[in-house]
């Protein structure tokens, strides 16, 4: 924590409902229901008083108590061992895993569209084929976004500057808005292709408009009218399996 930047954190408890309260430099508060189990956080600016704090998460107390029942229903992975037999997901469509030890690089393969080879070297630790198979995610996303990320900027009439990929334990994208820099989820590479698109409009959807208002709404409907569906989707979606922290 700097002096230029400060940031402090708290925990109280509102209702029953254990909260993260941080507080730092923002002119909005910020509450977030994450997952996998509905851990409650707000960011909120650094005024803001104990009392306010409470009684805007009391507010909100409907909607946390919907989210969290949203995640509990969720259906979840087994933790991945990286072993032939497991089941995983390459834009929503489900491979068998076959995992081969031989010298040589370490790569992916889709064989017969319905199996995924994982190729390592004898002894490769889980840690590092699953180290492989994100690397191998990451590329398919890669592959797949620039042509979507050009459709969908010439729609909505708004360029970034910059994009990326990175694993988000509480956000499936996220956009600096004055930065024009957007982040994707790596985990959408297992979702629907549909649900990588609502991602990807929402957050250039954000370069019009910041806050998730009406006016955002008006223009979801208006550019991605199935983004309703498509949120249903993604929420129904498997979690994956993570050692989570906050």
């Amino acid at each position: 924590m700097s002096i230029s930047n400060p940031t402090i954190e708290q925990n109280i408890v509102v209702s029953g409902i254990a909260v993260q309260v941080v507080r730092k430099p923002i002119k909005n508060l910020h509450l977030s229901v994450c997952p996998p189990e509905g851990h409650v956080r707000i960011a909120v600016p650094l005024h803001m008083t104990d009392d306010n704090v409470r009684l805007a998460v009391i507010t909100r107390l409907s909607w946390i108590k919907k989210q969290q029942a949203s995640f509990q229903d969720q259906p979840r992975q087994s933790e991945r061992e990286m072993v032939t037999g497991e089941s995983h997901y390459l834009f929503g469509k489900r491979y068998r895993l076959e995992a081969i030890e031989r010298r040589g690089r370490h790569e992916v393969v889709i064989k017969n569209n319905s199996t995924l080879q994982l190729f390592v070297n004898p002894g490769t630790s889980t840690q590092k084929r699953s180290l492989v198979l994100n690397d191998w995610y990451r590329s398919q996303l890669k592959a797949r976004i620039p042509d979507l990320l050009s459709h969908w900027q010439s729609i909505i009439g708004q360029q970034v500057s910059n994009w990326g990929i990175k694993k988000m334990k509480t956000k499936w994208g996220s956009c600096n808005i004055d930065q024009r820099r957007i982040w994707l989820n790596l985990e959408l590479a297992k979702k629907p292709t549909e649900c990588l698109e609502y991602v990807l409009v929402h957050e250039l959807v954000h370069l019009l408009e910041r806050h998730h208002n009406e006016r955002f709404k008006a223009h979801m409907d208006k550019y991605f009218p199935q983004w309703q569906r498509s949120q249903d989707v993604l929420k129904r979606e498997p979690l994956a399996y993570e050692n989570w922290t906050y």
